[in-house]
């Protein structure tokens, strides 16, 4: 049998830009790939070719994370607005790009565009998403059999809820209230930090802005989709009267994986209610808590529900502070396992105390280990199973509860995270805040999750080169990396397409429609997990065998889940990150 020697991917021309393009004001960056010793020189063309700027490169060796021995460009002195922009350099022709000021603005829809797509127990018209209309999932109309009524696995209680609505978590149909909370989290500050940021002009989220039922109620849209999956959280909580009252679930979804792909109103299968976690029900007390402050001027009484359901969680996570989810529970969905639960701990207290400003709230943050220095921010980055950042961005940023000297050390530390995530982008030659160890699953959403730290960092200071990291990290997704792709399905000359995903799964069949644009590719995951990148990327010819270097583990396949998942925690960091560049695309050079 011949030996598979690994796949190589044609990546296309060896100059990287940024293939959507570049605000203005911001900076303008490249990675020419090359063996080059010496400088080269580079020419920027405009749509009509004529050269608009020229110089020579910066030499930066061989990069570690691609293999590639690459050299660097900058022509941020380039300003005029326009499109087909082209940079040459060694010989080779960059993809076009655009410099604009509304170059993020339909990214900006799109991004969060994409979990209104993926909303169950409601039917996606087709009017807002033309191609992707599909009837409601889960409303337990054959042959669904969930989620009106949902038992309790065997053994994890004798009741049932009716958990309908919220977002399937990424490419399975399942719901996960961790992951749910974070993404709900990042849109709730997508829509806070425009009332908070002192800087870059922000432009406050509107009724009108997506494409979604609630268009016209008066209520800013990102706050209407952030609530569809809000209520579902809330819908998870153990009734009063049986174990572990006031608790959350941990998640529900299919007792076994349904194959690809599967429009949600056809899963045939049984779902369950998985046991309470400590962690979903501290998730869910920081995301209602901070509900509970930003749906107030809208809809009091929701807000009020929000609040009393955030304190009830909080007392019940305080009555049982170590009810783990179960590492091996990941038969028809992800375990979304974590066993140190004092970051979710120092993020409910965050979020209570800022809405309520009740001193044992305050006690509980001073007594936290996330409260000292920069203890709140890991090396990389917050995500699901590490939240306190969560908690001190909005101690950082939202006024009026903090004592000062808390809300200046809080300010202090995200600064710091900022300079050390702005550091590790240094000294990648692609421009990204990700390190060798960080090309997981998901490292994509490692990069916005930094950007988001990063831009805050200059939210907070006004220093432009917070503004000018967060910008050019976002680069890396569109196309200024190892692949020269696109992670952003219809962003790019080359981009993905092909995600995993039950939903969008035109490359299996195509009677169902591909991504939607938008769509955020999970990104290179080092680990290979799944059977079909590795079968494609590991070269098995070697002895041991051997596998890419960490920027080139990536399949734009539907079947590898460990390197192209969608996400909505990933779209909803993309939102915020898109928001955020948006709002610079119109400042002054």
């Amino acid at each position: 049998m011949a030996r598979n020697p690994g796949t190589r991917p044609d990546t296309g021309p060896r100059v990287r830009v940024n293939q959507v393009g570049y605000p203005p004001s911001g900076p303008k960056r490249a990675t020419v790939v090359t063996d080059a010793a010496a400088p080269v020189p580079w020419r920027v063309s405009a749509g009509d070719g004529s050269t608009v700027a020229y110089g020579t490169t910066t030499p930066r060796g061989t990069d570690a994370s691609s293999g590639q021995r690459v050299h660097t460009v900058d022509f941020s002195a380039v300003t005029r607005a326009g499109s087909g922009y082209t940079l040459t350099a060694d010989g080779q022709t960059s993809h076009p790009f655009a410099i604009s000021p509304t170059v993020y603005d339909r990214l900006r829809s799109d991004a969060p565009h994409f979990l209104y797509l993926q909303r169950s127990g409601i039917p996606i018209a087709d009017a807002p998403a033309p191609g992707y209309g599909r009837p409601a999932g889960h409303l337990g109309v054959h042959p669904n059999q969930g989620d009106t009524s949902v038992p309790c696995l065997p053994g994890a209680g004798r009741h049932r809820l009716d958990v309908r609505g919220g977002w399937y978590d990424a490419g399975d149909h399942g719901k996960y209230v961790v992951s749910g909370a974070i993404a709900t989290c990042l849109l709730l500050g997508l829509y806070e930090r425009t009332r908070t940021a002192a800087e870059g002009r922000p432009r406050p989220p509107r009724d009108g802005d997506l494409r979604i039922p609630e268009h016209g109620d008066g209520v800013p849209d990102i706050l209407d989709e952030a609530r569809w999956e809000l209520e579902f959280l809330l819908r998870m909580r153990v009734p009063a009267g049986e174990p572990l009252a006031g608790m959350a679930h941990h998640k529900v979804h299919d007792d076994q994986w349904t194959g690809l792909p599967l429009s949600p109103d056809q899963d045939p299968r049984p779902r369950h209610l998985h046991p309470p976690s400590t962690a979903a029900t501290l998730d869910l007390a920081a995301t209602a808590a901070q509900g509970a402050r930003l749906y107030r001027p809208f809809d009091r009484a929701f807000a009020q529900r929000c609040l009393t359901a955030a304190r009830a969680a909080w007392a019940a996570a305080r009555a049982h502070p170590e009810v783990f989810a179960d590492a091996a529970d990941s038969t028809g969905g992800g375990a979304y396992d974590d066993g140190d639960v004092s970051d979710e701990f120092y993020w409910a207290a965050a979020e209570l105390f800022l809405t309520t400003g009740e001193p044992a709230f305050l006690t509980a943050l001073r007594a936290s280990p996330h409260h000292a220095g920069g203890a709140a921010f890991p090396p990389s980055g917050f995500s699901w199973r590490e939240v306190a950042a969560l908690g001190r961005l909005d101690l950082a940023t939202v006024p009026g509860r903090l004592p000062d000297a808390d809300r200046e050390a809080a300010r202090a530390s995200v600064v710091a995270a900022a300079d050390r995530y702005l550091e590790t982008a240094h000294g990648q030659a692609y421009g990204m805040p990700l390190t060798e160890g960080e090309y997981i699953q998901g490292s994509n959403a490692v990069v916005l999750d930094k950007l988001v730290v990063i831009a805050t960092a200059f939210d907070l200071t006004g220093e432009r080169r917070y503004r000018d990291g967060a910008l050019e990290g976002l680069d890396y997704l569109l196309g200024r990396n190892a692949l020269n792709q696109s992670y952003v399905t219809g962003y790019g000359a080359h981009h993905s397409h092909n995600q995993h995903s039950r939903l969008y799964g035109h490359q299996a069949d195509p009677a169902f429609p591909p991504p939607p644009p938008g769509a955020l590719a999970g990104g290179p995951s080092a680990g290979l997990e799944d059977p079909e990148a590795g079968r494609v990327l590991i070269d098995r010819t070697a002895d041991p065998p051997r596998r890419p270097p960490p920027q080139l583990c990536y399949l734009d396949d539907i079947a590898s889940w460990s390197t192209n998942e969608v996400a909505v925690n990933w779209n909803a960091a993309l939102s915020w990150v898109v928001s955020f560049a948006a709002d610079q695309a119109t400042a002054p050079p």
